[in-house]
């Protein structure tokens, strides 16, 4: 009986030790491949606030859907101006009073074109496909929408762009997976979401912290 009761000691110990290591060392794991796949979803993030950025530029709104935008960044081209100051001849004030009046004028030359595309991706492809979110075998997509909201009697166009941490974390565990769309923290992506923009408000800045980059660039 000794020996069984020994035994039975230390199946104990070794089920506890196992818990115990289990309790530490899951939330590490799973801290660990959260951070590589936030990391990923924010880069692309930043790639579609780039698109989103040129498309408000040439077009004056934010695109709602993704073909519009990647159509747009295909074929889209900004314009390269010089702004120079010169004074010319105030016909106006000689044509009142006989005498010549000279007034300072900003001249807008147009220099040429250049591709958004190239401006923006340089010599890379990715942006046709930045719908699909990292790490899930293009199973899943952004939401995106856009539209405008009023400001002091002014529309003004807005867009937010987002996907659920339940998409981006759902092979992980469960429990921890709930505690992390709880998170409220300084240095955590609080919420439900990793996002850019928003329906709401004038913002087109990210909710994650300054530790996965900048979230307003």
């Amino acid at each position: 009986m000794k020996l069984v009761i020994q035994l039975l000691l230390w199946i104990v110990i070794g089920v506890l030790g196992y818990l115990t290591f289990n309790a530490v060392y899951e939330p590490i794991e799973f801290n660990k491949v959260k951070e590589a796949r936030y990391q990923k979803v924010i880069d692309k993030l930043k790639d579609i606030r780039k698109a989103q950025l040129a498309h408000k530029q040439v077009t004056g709104v934010f695109a709602g859907d993704f073909d519009n935008l990647i159509k747009f960044i295909d074929t889209a081209e900004y314009t390269v101006t010089q702004r120079r100051d010169t004074t010319v001849l105030d016909e106006e004030y000689k044509k009142t009073y006989g005498v010549d009046q000279y007034k300072s004028q900003t001249i807008v030359d147009t220099l040429g074109y250049v591709p958004v595309k190239d401006s923006i991706f340089k010599n890379s492809s990715r942006y046709k496909e930045m719908m699909y979110v990292p790490t899930t075998d293009k199973k899943a997509k952004f939401e995106i929408e856009s539209g405008k909201i009023n400001k002091n009697d002014t529309e003004i166009s807005v867009f937010e762009v987002k996907v659920s941490k339940d998409v981006i974390l759902n092979d992980l565990d469960k429990d921890l997976l709930m505690q992390e769309k709880q998170v409220i923290s300084v240095d955590g992506v609080n919420g439900e979401y990793i996002q850019i923009g928003s329906m709401t408000e004038i913002n087109t800045n990210g909710n994650w912290p300054q530790v996965y980059g900048a979230n307003d660039q």
